[in-house]
């Protein structure tokens, strides 16, 4: 008989009237990977944050090889050999990998930093690692500080790991690597769980998964037994349809040219070196690239965001039948000629919605300038307010409620429904589903499908590979600023794409 490596009775917390988690009862057995699905919201990571330390459960019991224990803190949770690499990294960009990895352990007698990086090294032989010691972090890449952070908890004795959303920002390279240094963990003994909203992932890595819907423990399946749709229908409780249309461009007519665009940082570095493509109505440009790669500051020039040093934007109005070039506009004249940016960037509130105002207000920020009285009318917005809310699920109480109670995923679908409401003739929307579930994502990328269908220019910046080859209809790769290539999204594969996000060289070719 199998003594599980970890087991979770009954777990219950809450947050004032909000229960995160309700009786979740589960277990990880030593030697399989776990993933753990859910729907924003579902309790996933409050769950793995009382395995780890960081909450202290309501009620409920925690053991380990069979021992009830008690976890009240990160250092409890290390206590029982257990590890959690978070999304967001913690980490001294100015140490290198070695010291970042040892750094805290209080270990008896003199620190010795070459008997340090000899049992670093062992545990990257064992694994597969690959990391030079003496780099700093600032020098690295995502790829690179995730393999500090794994290392960083194996160092410290770990054999149960947590990681959240480990892929988010990898390349499929990368993710292959990760993805058999993880397999190898796994067969060395480890008992391994795994956050992440990307089921293909999920049923090519994990051995199990167990699922969650709005904080209770739904169920556990075998992986080899499940596909996508039975996943699905467990998370959100109703069966889900998996499939984004791809329609044919209809009368594609040109509606923006990007021409040499040049911008520079505060410190005199490119951001974007002589970028040049374009865009046509009736169609999804899609753009693919390692997190930082431009993507921002690309999408905020054509919306009179960043400043730029050299190049044009020409935008060809639809209904004057001139060009405009973009470079010499106000954002708010970019706006007026139809031109609409909706960026959802880790800070969510910090660009395009107040937290405080309530989301009837939110939408009114797009259209008080046009009004003619000194008091401004609330009808319109609201009837916005109420439509947005129906159509794309929002959970809340009312149009009445401040954004800022909201969760990420929702205020992204007020901030994405806003943006479309406004009929553009450009729609560039960057990260939308960022964070989102899987019945929330789809929801998105059939919106951007309708403004494709209704002759809309549409340019969707995204991290997963599989969807933007799915949704869009070609794909513009950048890296370092650069334009590496422009593919055909239905003839293009992830490894093409993912070879083109490392490559560094002036580019710009495109691949048919």
């Amino acid at each position: 008989m199998v003594t599980p490596a970890i087991e979770l009775k009954n777990l219950t917390k809450t947050f004032g009237n909000v229960i995160a988690n309700k009786d979740v009862s589960l277990v990880v057995n030593r030697g399989e990977i776990l993933s753990i699905l859910g729907e924003n919201g579902s309790g996933k990571t409050t769950l793995m944050n009382m395995i780890s330390g960081i909450y202290f459960p309501d009620h409920g019991q925690i053991f380990i090889d069979g021992k009830e224990v008690v976890i009240r803190s990160p250092k409890d949770a290390f206590d029982y050999s257990i590890g959690m690499i978070h999304q967001h990294f913690k980490l001294v960009d100015v140490f290198t990998a070695a010291e970042n990895i040892v750094l805290g352990l209080n270990e008896k007698g003199r620190y010795d930093i070459k008997k340090s990086t000899k049992k670093i090294k062992e545990i990257c032989d064992l694994y597969g690692f690959e990391l030079n010691l003496e780099k700093k972090i600032y020098e690295m890449s995502v790829s690179e500080k995730q393999t500090v952070e794994i290392i960083k908890v194996l160092y410290r004795g770990a054999d149960i790991l947590i990681l959240d959303e480990p892929t988010a920002v990898l390349t499929p390279q990368e993710t292959q690597k990760l993805f058999a240094i993880l397999r190898r963990m796994r067969d060395d003994g480890k008992a391994i769980i795994i956050i992440t909203h990307k089921l293909h992932e999920v049923l090519s890595l994990s051995d199990r998964v167990s699922v969650l819907r709005k904080g209770e423990y739904i169920g556990t399946v075998v992986t080899k037994e499940a596909d996508e749709s039975v996943l699905t229908e467990m998370m959100v409780g109703k069966k889900v349809e998996l499939n984004i249309g791809r329609s044919e461009p209809e009368n594609p007519e040109l509606r923006l040219e990007v021409k040499k665009l040049t911008c520079f940082n505060r410190e005199g570095v490119p951001v974007l070196n002589d970028v040049t493509f374009d865009v046509s109505s009736g169609e999804i440009l899609g753009i693919a690239g390692i997190a930082g790669s431009g993507q921002r500051e690309l999408l905020e020039s054509i919306a009179g965001l960043q400043k730029v040093n050299e190049g044009e934007i020409i935008y060809h109005n639809p209904k004057t039948g001139k060009t405009d070039n973009l470079r010499d506009k106000t954002p708010m004249k970019i706006r007026d000629l139809g031109v609409r940016l909706s960026f959802v960037p880790e800070d969510r509130l910090g660009m395009g919605l107040v937290g405080n105002m309530d989301i009837v207000d939110n939408m009114m920020l797009r259209s008080y300038r046009k009004g003619k009285s000194v008091f401004l009318q609330r009808k319109q917005p609201k009837e916005l307010a109420d439509k947005i809310i129906a159509d794309l699920e929002v959970v809340t109480p009312g149009a009445e409620t401040p954004v800022r109670r909201l969760s990420g995923g929702n205020v992204q679908k007020v901030l994405v429904g806003r943006e479309i409401a406004s009929s553009p003739t450009v729609f560039m929307a960057a990260y939308p589903v960022r964070g989102l579930d899987i019945n929330s994502s789809y929801l998105i990328y059939n919106l951007l499908n309708e403004q494709k269908q209704k002759g809309v220019a549409v340019i969707f910046v995204g991290e997963d590979l599989d969807v933007l080859l799915e949704l869009c209809d070609r794909i513009l790769v950048v890296n370092s600023g650069k334009i590496t290539g422009i593919v055909d999204a239905r003839t293009a594969t992830k490894e093409e794409i993912g070879l083109l996000m490392t490559k560094n060289d002036n580019g710009g070719e495109t691949i048919e």
